[in-house]
This record gives structure tokens, sequence and C-alpha cells, in this order.
């Protein structure tokens, strides 16, 4: 765990570094103006990691808003940053060519200069006198300058337009994503059977009660037959965030709605989040099955809870059960479905990723998870992956809205 945060020190430190040299350094000539701006980048240095660890810690939860969204605005700037280093290393080695051109242009004609005397010669009043080559002007410099200018102004755009664009969508409402799955084994009686699915709440400190209202009121919207929380709910204790939960007892649904831990209940006292849960009516899985007519719904503990002593128990919530009945197993990662395919599960259902959240960062999420967002396969197992509602960190969200994902089974 030392490692793991010095490592995040060393990270962040070389960021800001790099930020440092694209943003001050090179565009700023003046010794004030850099100075200053040093000073600036070294406090946004500072408030990455204090955000990270003090708001997760409740130290200092007034650093959520300015600390995370610093943290998006970094990423942002980080990326655009990146992406302009190609242009703009073509760019010089172009200036480089021209003026290496220039210089040896300027040289062949100096040499084969006819009124240069012969070996031997004297020079005469007429000869012209050859002086000493004058320095180049300082194109090269004013276009590098300009070139570090425009760079630091375009990112620096970019990323506040991209960042304040993820804020307006984070903070709205969840859309409601449509999908049809067929089981085969799916009774004709049950054909078209809706679970509204939805994960990644995260209640904390950037939410409020309206946070968990607005969801409910998209999940009621949807009329289903039942309804998967599956996981991260919180961010925070009982005591701090049980008010804002509240709205979850005002779900709507036919059979019922379920609830399986994540990750994130096991840093904020998962025993005390399974009882509330409970006692707003939505029933916590823990590893376990029910029958629910001609289907089974299953649900397992989140992988992470072993560390606590809580751990997904596969062969309690399935191993026993009718292979000829249809099973629908909750699980809070998509990672769960290759310890869940011996047990012959017909669809899993997942949160967990926050589909990247913010655009790229999904490319690396999917190193972790086999299944980013919406349908996959893994280990034969159908995977339906819900971007989940609400955000982790930064109040942004890039390419991934939240979501309500509506899923209408399909008897075959």
């Amino acid at each position: 765990m030392v490692v793991f945060v010095g490592l995040i020190f060393v990270v962040i430190g070389l960021i800001h570094f790099y930020l440092w040299k694209r943003l001050v350094k090179d565009p700023l000539p003046g010794k004030r103006a850099r100075r200053i701006g040093a000073g600036i980048v070294i406090a946004l240095a500072v408030l990455a990691p204090a955000t990270l660890i003090g708001v997760r810690s409740g130290a200092v939860p007034w650093l959520a808003w300015p600390g995370y969204l610093w943290i998006a605005l970094m990423f942002y700037l980080l990326v655009t940053l990146a992406v302009l280093e190609i242009p703009r290393l073509a760019l010089v080695l172009a200036w480089r060519a021209r003026r290496r051109t220039g210089k040896e242009t300027a040289t062949a004609t100096a040499e084969s200069d006819p009124g240069e005397p012969a070996a031997g010669e004297a020079r005469t009043e007429s000869s012209p006198v050859l002086t000493a080559e004058k320095p180049p002007p300082p194109d090269g410099i004013d276009r590098r300058l300009v070139l570090a200018r425009g760079a630091a102004i375009f990112a620096g755009l970019t990323a506040a337009g991209v960042t304040g664009y993820g804020v307006r969508t984070a903070l709205g409402g969840p859309r409601i994503d449509r999908v049809q799955i067929p089981l085969a084994k799916l009774p004709r009686a049950m054909d078209g059977t809706r679970l509204a699915v939805v994960s990644d709440i995260h209640l904390g400190p950037l939410t409020g009660m309206n946070h968990a209202r607005r969801i409910v009121d998209v999940i009621n919207s949807v009329q289903a037959d039942i309804v998967c929380v599956v996981g991260d709910l919180v961010d925070g204790s009982v005591a701090e965030l049980g008010r804002f939960a509240a709205p979850l007892a005002d779900i709507q649904s036919r059979q019922g709605a379920y609830f399986v831990t994540g990750n994130h209940e096991y840093y904020s006292g998962f025993q005390e989040w399974v009882d509330e849960v409970a006692r707003l009516d939505v029933r916590p899985l823990r590893n376990e099955r029910l029958e629910l007519g001609g289907l089974d719904l299953a649900g397992v503990n989140d992988l992470g809870g072993a560390e606590e002593g809580d751990p997904a128990d596969f062969a309690k919530a399935l191993g026993d059960r009718d292979p000829a009945r249809p099973v629908v197993l909750m699980a809070h990662q998509p990672l769960a479905a290759r310890d869940a395919a011996p047990f012959g599960v017909d669809l899993q259902v997942s949160g967990h990723t926050h589909g990247g959240q913010m655009a790229p960062f999904n490319l690396l999420v999917k190193l972790e998870q086999p299944v980013v967002s919406g349908l996959g396969r893994v280990d034969g197992v159908p995977v339906y992956v819900t971007n989940g509602a609400g955000f982790w960190g930064p109040p942004v969200r890039v390419g991934a809205p939240p979501q309500v994902s509506v899923i209408e089974l399909r008897a075959q």
C-alpha cells in the first residue's frame, strides 16, 4: 500500500512538472511570470493528492469541489498537450530543416561568387570583401514562442470546455439504455420481463438527496418487474449519508428491488449499509439466490469483500440450483463472470466500470475489466455492464453518460 501511494505521488509530480513546462516555462518568457506560474503549479500539485486522501478520509470534505475539478482539468490538459506533441514536433523539425537548407544555400552561393579572386591574385578594390556571417534572424525563436503560447491556449480552452461539458453531463439525470437479451430457458409466460439495472450511484460529499431522487424517478418511470442495484451505492458512512439514501425506499417494481455490495461499500462500513438498504425495502442478496416465478435471481458479494472477511461465494449462490431454470446473476464487477461461468449462468448484470467515466480513460479500464460498457461475453457468459448512475471522484462524465439500464428478457 505504501509503495502504491508513493507511486501515485511520483506520477502526480511528473504530470505537474510536464504541465509547468508546457503551460508556464515555454510560453512565458518573463522571470516574474514564470515564478508566479510555478507557484500555482506547485499548489495544484499539492491539491490533487490532498483531495484524494483528505476527502476519502473525511478530514477535509470541503476540498471535494476544487480538488476533483482540478483533477479532471489536469487530466484533459495532459491528454490535449500530449496529442499536440505530434504536430509540435513535426513543425519544429520542418523549421530546422528549412534553416539548415538556407544555410547550405548561402554557403554554396558564397563559395561560387565570381567576384572572389583566384589563388595567387591580389584582391583589388573592386573585389567584394566577405564579411563575417550575420547571425540568423530570430524567426525561429519567435516561432517557437508563438507555437508554445498557441498550444497552451488551445489546451487550456479545450480542457476547460471538455470538463465543463462533463460536469453538466455528470450532474444531470441518468439516461435510459434499453436492450433486449434472449434467454433460452426463460418460460414463455415471462417473455418481456423487464430488469431495471442501476449501479455506482456513489452517494458522497458532492451529492445530495436530489441525486438519489432523480435516479429513483427514472427507475420508476420504466415500470420494471425487477430492480437490480449492483453495488457502489455510497462513499461514506450511514451517519454521513443515510439521509441521502432515503429516496431508495420509494423504488417501485412488480417483484421487488435487490442489492449486492460493490467495492466501495467495503470502504464505508459494509454491514451497516447492508442493514440500512434492507431497512429501505431493497433486499440485499448476500451470496444467495431467489426464485421469482420461472426465473432465478442470484447475487454475490463483491470480489473486494474477501479482504474484509466477506468474500463472494459463487458455490453458495449458484451451486445447488436447478440447471433447467434460467438464472440472472447480480455481481458488481464484470470480472466476476469468470468465476460464475462454471455454474452455467445465463446472464450477469454488473457495473463498476462507469463506462470509463472520462474518455479516453475507458481504454485503461479495458485492461482490468473484460467488458467496459454494454453487452459482452466473458468465458461464455453474457455480461451486461451499465455505465452507472453517479460518478466517483471528479463530478465529470465524458463519453459515458449516467445510465439506468432496462433489460428486456426474451424467451426463445
